[in-house]
C-alpha cells in the first residue's frame, strides 16, 4: 500500500505523520510525506527536517518533498491545496490518504480544515483524517 501524507507543520499534521508511520509499518506499505507551500526558506526546512526525523526514528525510508503552489488567495487557495493533494495522489497512483483534520491558528484551521474537505469530498482516493 503506497500512502501519502501532507503536512504543513501543524500538531495535526505531525500527528497524522506520526499515524501514517505506525499504519505503514504495521500493513507493510510505503510513506511519502509532501509539503505544499508558496514560500521559501528556514521555516519550511525545518518542517522538512522534523519529518525527515519522524520517519528515521520509525524506519521509514522517504525524502520528503516541496510542492509549489503560485497562489494564495484566500478562500480558493485551501480549495487549490486540497486539489494539489489529490492531483499529487492521483497521478503517482498513491492508494491512500492520511492528513490533519486542520491547521494552525484560526486561518490555518479554515484553510486545512477546507483543504482536508476538499480531499475528502473528492471520493477518489481513501483518506484517513487526524484530529
Amino acid at each position: 500500500m503506497r500512502v501519502l501524507v501532507p503536512i504543513d507543520g501543524s500538531k495535526c499534521s505531525l500527528r497524522a505523520l506520526e499515524f501514517a508511520t505506525e499504519f505503514t509499518s504495521r500493513f507493510e506499505g510505503s510513506l511519502h510525506v509532501i509539503h505544499i507551500t508558496d514560500y521559501d526558506g528556514e521555516a519550511k526546512q525545518n518542517l522538512l527536517d522534523r519529518a525527515r526525523t519522524t520517519l528515521a526514528e520509525a524506519g521509514i525510508e522517504d525524502d520528503p518533498e516541496i510542492i509549489p503552489i503560485t497562489q494564495m488567495a484566500a478562500p480558493r487557495y485551501a480549495n487549490r491545496v486540497g486539489s494539489l493533494i489529490l492531483e499529487v495522489a492521483v497521478e503517482r497512483d498513491y492508494d491512500h490518504i492520511i492528513m490533519g483534520h486542520h491547521g494552525t491558528g484560526r486561518l490555518g484551521q479554515a484553510i486545512l480544515g477546507s483543504a482536508a474537505k476538499t480531499v475528502v469530498g473528492a471520493d477518489e482516493i481513501p483518506v484517513t483524517i487526524i484530529p
